[in-house]
């Protein structure tokens, strides 16, 4: 496990709070990568734009925070 990441008993506690996803077309995003890149935002205070790209892509990252 990387440092400052959830770990898989934390995920499984949380991870049926999230609605399905969309059936868009898109590729689905990995919900949580999101929610690290969330936690990671919140501990680092950083702007959305150096959200590093392991936590998927700022804006996605953000468009779920923000809704």
């Amino acid at each position: 496990m990387a440092r400052n990441r959830m770990t898989d008993e934390q995920w499984e506690q949380i991870e049926d709070l999230f609605p399905p996803r969309a059936k868009t077309g898109r590729p689905p995003v990995n919900r949580r990568n999101v929610v690290d890149g969330i936690f990671w935002m919140t501990r680092t205070g950083a702007p959305w734009r150096d959200l590093p790209e392991e936590f998927e892509k700022w804006g996605t990252v953000w468009d779920l925070f923000n809704t």
